[in-house]
Formats: structure tokens, C-alpha cells, sequence
């Protein structure tokens, strides 16, 4: 059996794709794999969650996306292949306890568990930051997303009690203790979002856009993380409004990420609770990808005793805010804001408890 976690990122919100610096953490929630080998070339997978099932050729010729939950495994399946690996025939029993269009990486955790699975029963093995690459390849030239690389990267190298420092760019990271009397409170609104084809695409032709523009002026740069705040500013009228906006988000997250990681290193609980909701200011009003019901959630948080900081987390349009809460506080914490909430959108909020976990991992049953 095998398994991978969920993310919630705690700062760094829609820098990855753009080369950018991101601090996810691995949740203790996860998408688990049992597998079993065919003697044919076909994939039966069973999502034991939604009580469908799905078969994939591995024979396919010119394989296509289909919308469907299944394009995760045979996006991995294709991608593998593409690489060189002969997979044989198999029979996949899925079960997540992750929350589906929540924000919190579902896709991913299912992409890395179904490699690891897959590779596994064909007696093939990758390092954990090939698999990381490999699934983010399913998700953007097969499902359809173009995601950058944490969330598989938090899948496969998530460490417990620690966020992962990554520069999407070189690809080097470093694992960052969190604070012990710190937990992650983890409020979903129940605003599903759909990523491939809508807004998340949208936003990064957006700032590729940008740095289309500023390159005339910026020969040097290659993406937004080459561009300071004050490059950017002095060029301001070079871009349309939505542009600019969209770029002053990238590069002013940027910043937040390495002021939290400073934050962490000195014990400075106060800045970093204003750096996130710094983020979720310019994630609603620059990037745009908040909603009513995040805005709400996040309110709510920052009214409440013993919250340290709060914002949205993941893709946007929907899904989770990650909210650090003093330990001892976390149970009326997580009353309060439920409270609150189901009064002010007439929604009842999954609320979870979460420490951060550790990465993919196969699960070997005694």
C-alpha cells in the first residue's frame, strides 16, 4: 500500500509557476493506494470514496484527457511511459481522506501515490524529486493545469513538523522547523473550485503577459521572480492595470515568503502573523482569487482569541484559509469560527486539525 499527503501552503500563493519561492507544509491527511498486478496491460482503478471505477488502456494510442477524476492516474501512466518505463497491468484501490476541489492538493496526492504504486508493481523505483517532476507533468500536459511544481513537491518530500523553504526555480529547498506551540487550523468553506481550463490558467497567462511586456524594458529577466517591487513600479504604465496588479502580487509575495522565514528562524510570531495576512490582502485585492466566502472565513479567524495569522491557501476561487492557532486555544477556536461562519454564509465549514506531516511513503502491512 502506498500513500501521499495533502498540502496547505503556509505563504507563497501562485509564486511557484512563475519561478518563484514557496513555503508548503504536508498535512497528516492523505490519499492512499492499495495495488495489485494484472496479467493484462489495462489499469482497473476504484475510487473507494466516490464508488466509481475506471479502466485504462495502457496501450492507448494518443491517450486524451476526460475530465474525469481517473485523468490523474493515466496522466501518471502516459508520463511514465513517456520516460521510458514499462508498466504493467494493475488493479488500483484508492481511498483519500483529503477533501476533493478544497484546496489542499487532492490532485497531487493522488498523482504521487498513483507513481509510487505504479512503479512499484513494475519493479521500477525514481527518487522522490524525479516523481515530483514526473507528476507535475501529468498535471500540465495531460489534466490540463498548468500548475507549477510544490504541490507534488510537498507530496513527495513533506517532513513531519516541518514547512519546506523551495525555490521552484533551482529546485533546492530547505526543511524549517514550526513553531511547537503552533498548530494549523485548516477551515474549508465548502466553495469547490475547479482549476483546469478556468481561472488558475487565466491568472498565470496573466503574469506570463507581464513579463512579456516588461521584457522590453527588462531584457534580463526570464519571470517574475527576476522583477524587484521598484522595477516593476517604474514600469507601471507599460502594462494594463490587471497586469500590473497580478505582478505586484507575484513580487511582493515573494518578499512575505523570505520576511516569514525570518519570522521563523527569530521566533517573531508577530510578523509572521502579519505576513499572511499581508498575502491574503493581495491574493483578494491584486491577484484576485478570493471569494465572499474566503474573505469571510479569514475575517472570522483574525476576530478570534489565539489565532496568530490567517489567509486563503492553494489555487484561490474557493477552497481552504490555513490559520495558525495558538495550541491551547485551537478547540474554541474552531468554535468560534464555525459558529460565525454558518451565521454569515449559511454554510456548515470542515474544519481540520492538522500537524505537518510526512511525505509518499509505501506502507508495509505486518
Amino acid at each position: 500500500m502506498f500513500c501521499a499527503p495533502g498540502r496547505v501552503n503556509l505563504i507563497g500563493e501562485h509564486t511557484d509557476y512563475n519561478d518563484g519561492l514557496v513555503l508548503p507544509a504536508a498535512i497528516d491527511s492523505y490519499i492512499w493506494i492499495a495495488v495489485g498486478l494484472r496479467e493484462d496491460e489495462v489499469l482497473e482503478v476504484c475510487s473507494e470514496n466516490l464508488q466509481q471505477e475506471a479502466q485504462i488502456s495502457l496501450n492507448e494510442r494518443n491517450p486524451r484527457a476526460k475530465k474525469k477524476w481517473s485523468d490523474y492516474v493515466q496522466g501518471v501512466a502516459v508520463m511514465l511511459h513517456a520516460a521510458g518505463i514499462h508498466l504493467r497491468g494493475a488493479n488500483l484501490l484508492i481511498h483519500s481522506g483529503l477533501p476533493s476541489g478544497a484546496g489542499l492538493s487532492s490532485s497531487a496526492a493522488l498523482e504521487v501515490s498513483s507513481a509510487l504504486a505504479l512503479l512499484a508493481i513494475s519493479g521500477q523505483s525514481l527518487e522522490p524529486l524525479e516523481i515530483a517532476k514526473l507528476c507535475r507533468r501529468a498535471e500540465n500536459d495531460f489534466v490540463g493545469t498548468r500548475c507549477g511544481i510544490m504541490d507534488q513537491f510537498a507530496a513527495c518530500l513533506g517532513r513531519a513538523g516541518h514547512a519546506l523553504l523551495l525555490d521552484c526555480r533551482s529546485l533546492e529547498y530547505r526543511a524549517l522547523p514550526l513553531p511547537p506551540n503552533l498548530t494549523m487550523v485548516i477551515c474549508n468553506t465548502m466553495v469547490k473550485h475547479e482549476h483546469a481550463g478556468g481561472g488558475y490558467n487565466t491568472r498565470r497567462a496573466e503574469c506570463e503577459e507581464g513579463v512579456r511586456l516588461l521584457q522590453r524594458k527588462l531584457p534580463g529577466i526570464k519571470a517574475l521572480r527576476d522583477v524587484s517591487l521598484p522595477e516593476l513600479e517604474a514600469h507601471q504604465r507599460d502594462l494594463p492595470d490587471s497586469v500590473y496588479r497580478r505582478c505586484r502580487h507575484v513580487v511582493t509575495e515573494n518578499t512575505r515568503v523570505l520576511s516569514t522565514v525570518t519570522a521563523l528562524r527569530d521566533g517573531d510570531l508577530t510578523a509572521l502573523g502579519k505576513n499572511l495576512a499581508a498575502s491574503h490582502r493581495s491574493l483578494r485585492d491584486d491577484f484576485e482569487v478570493s471569494c465572499h466566502e474566503l474573505d469571510v472565513m479569514v475575517e472570522l479567524a483574525l476576530r478570534s482569541d489565539g489565532v496568530l495569522g490567517a489567509r486563503m491557501t492553494g489555487g484561490g476561487f474557493g477552497g481552504c484559509t490555513i490559520n495558525l492557532v495558538h495550541t491551547e486555544r485551537v478547540n474554541a477556536f474552531c468554535e468560534s469560527v464555525s459558529t460565525g461562519y454558518q451565521q454569515a454564509t449559511g454554510k456548515i465549514p470542515d474544519i481540520y486539525v492538522s500537524k505537518a506531516g510526512a511525505g509518499a511513503a509505501e506502507i508495509v502491512q505486518r
